[in-house]
């Protein structure tokens, strides 16, 4: 096959979708001679896809720059647009900013193009990385304009995504969510390039993700795995979906099935797509902490924050079950700093929990507040879920038992219409907390016994073993368990006697027993001793 007959071969597999033989046949056609700049881009778009992200970003770069010698500015500017958007998926702003910067230059003083329309909505996606509502306002009427303009249904589809994001931000979700449902139509359709497609396809995944719109989110991957089935062989955009897909199992309870599988998604997508893979070890670490795995759960949220995404909650969760209460309320307090309701509302619900366990009331009862307020302003399942968890847990802290249940019954039935079995567990531990402390010692007994199972299921060992109090560890007496998991929240010994209600002197004299048969010297190892055995707190 000569020159031609390779190239021509090569666009003809770029044009279906088959990613891995146009990189093949354009790789030898390279070799085999001088590629034109249209031609470098297809080996750029190819290269990006099968995985060999280096070398795109190399290749794309070499087509911009044949296209600025020979004069095109148009399809310079769309060169680097792509290496702007590459680079962003990355997690580099800085990089991305400087060519946005070389687009902007090329296109200055020329009609209003395609190119423009990429170049608002990727400033559009910066202006929404620094929370500048009133610039991605901007953004997304230039896009639109330039859509109608053009009549480019990519570029309407940008159009789209901007404005549903800003909806969104503003509380209007029932808006938000419709324009990024039409924007996903193109998607599918095959309207768009495919970078961009899956551009469009992550950010709204993620939106659905942060707003805990589960449902959603399951309808679109599952939409997404069918378009990627057009194209042939194991690419990028598949090993993207499969994080996404994993995050649901993981909802859903499948730790053990998804633990492998996202871990080496992650792998394979680091240096490719930066977000989606800090994203799976920040899931990779959930799935570790809520099994036991301590140090592989520090090491997963430690991979995760290296990749640009900030692993809270959980590595505070994690933080306080380990006895440092202190090091999870700063990671909590310095996440939730300077970020919107929506944007914290996870952080929020968690922080009650910490706050609660840590003895900070009035924290407590703000964090709830705050996360209440960003429920109603947008109104979704998750939300709705996390904000009832959370009353219902200060409910309890505050023996208000019925108000409690109430609470925790409607974060239930909002839990299991998401698929989230941990959480539904959780509820059930509090309203077995709420109806022992109502009196129902039954109905209690049922919920502990419901809680310990969904546990048991899904292999969260550190919540079976707080539960499971048939046997203490070490040899504890009930009692002893009882102070121990008191001191263990950071109480004095005058605390716990008046929690208690016993004599300081007999709380010191349990102390004496307690560390002579964990082998420990001091409270602090005490109570990191109680977190790792998974003793129930007190509070």
């Amino acid at each position: 096959m000569d020159h031609t007959d390779v190239l021509t071969a090569a666009r003809a597999a770029y044009g279906e979708g088959d990613w891995g033989t146009a990189y093949r046949s354009l790789s030898q056609a390279r070799s085999a001679g001088e590629l034109g700049a249209a031609d470098l881009a297809l080996l750029g778009g190819a290269a990006w896809w099968v995985g060999e992200v280096q070398e795109s970003l190399e290749v794309t770069e070499l087509a911009f720059q044949v296209l600025e010698d020979d004069g095109d500015a148009e399809g310079a500017a769309m060169r680097a647009l792509d290496l702007a958007l590459l680079w962003f998926t990355r997690g580099d702003v800085a990089v991305t900013s400087g060519w946005l910067h070389r687009a902007r230059r090329l296109l200055t003083d020329r009609a209003e193009g395609t190119a423009h329309g990429y170049l608002a909505y990727l400033d559009g996606s910066l202006a929404l990385a620094r929370w500048d509502l009133p610039a991605l306002d901007r953004a997304a009427d230039d896009v639109a304009r330039i859509a109608q303009g053009t009549r480019a249904p990519a570029l309407r589809s940008l159009h789209l995504v901007l404005a549903g994001l800003a909806d969104l931000r503003r509380g209007r979700t029932s808006a938000g969510f419709g324009r990024l449902d039409e924007a996903m139509l193109p998607v599918l359709a095959g309207g768009m390039p495919p970078e961009w497609a899956g551009e469009v396809y992550c950010t709204v995944i993620h939106a659905c993700h942060e707003l805990g719109d589960l449902e959603r989110m399951r309808a679109w991957t599952r939409a997404t795995e069918q378009w990627c089935e057009r194209f042939r062989g194991e690419v990028v955009f598949s090993g993207i979906c499969r994080v996404h897909r994993l995050q649901l199992r993981c909802t859903e309870g499948g730790w053990a099935d998804a633990e492998e599988g996202i871990e080496r998604s992650g792998l394979e997508l680091e240096g490719r797509n930066n977000w989606v893979a800090g994203e799976a070890f920040y899931e990779l670490g959930e799935i570790r902490r809520r099994r036991g795995d301590h140090d592989g759960a520090l090491a997963a949220f430690a991979r995760a924050r290296t990749l640009g995404v900030e692993p809270q909650p959980g590595e505070s969760l994690l933080r306080h079950a380990l006895g440092d209460g202190e090091a999870a309320w700063s990671g909590l307090s310095g996440a939730v700093a300077g970020r919107d309701g929506l944007a914290c509302a996870r952080l929020l619900a968690s922080g009650v929990e910490v706050a609660l366990g840590l003895g900070l009331a009035d924290e407590a009862a703000r964090w709830c507040a705050r996360l209440e307020e960003t429920r109603q302003q947008y109104d979704t399942p998750g939300l709705r879920a996390w904000a009832a968890h959370a009353r219902g847990a200060m409910q309890v802290a505050q023996s208000r038992y019925a108000d409690a249940v109430a609470s925790l019954e409607a974060a239930a039935r909002e839990y299991r219409g998401l698929r989230c079995r941990y959480e539904t567990a959780k509820v059930y531990e509090l309203l077995a907390q709420a109806h022992l402390g109502a009196g129902r010692h039954e109905v209690a007994a049922g919920d502990r016994a419901t809680a310990l199972a969904i546990y048991r299921e899904l292999g969260a060992l550190p919540d079976v073993r707080r539960l499971d109090a048939s046997r203490l560890p070490a040899g504890l007496t009930e009692r002893e368990g009882e102070v121990l998991s008191c001191v263990a929240t950071g109480m004095t010994n005058r605390a716990v006697a008046e929690t208690l209600v016993i004599s300081e002197k007999t709380v010191s004299r349990h102390l004496a027993n307690i560390f002579a048969k964990i082998g420990v010297t001091s409270r602090t190892a005490a109570a990191a001793w109680a977190h790792e055995h998974g003793l129930p707190r007190r509070g």
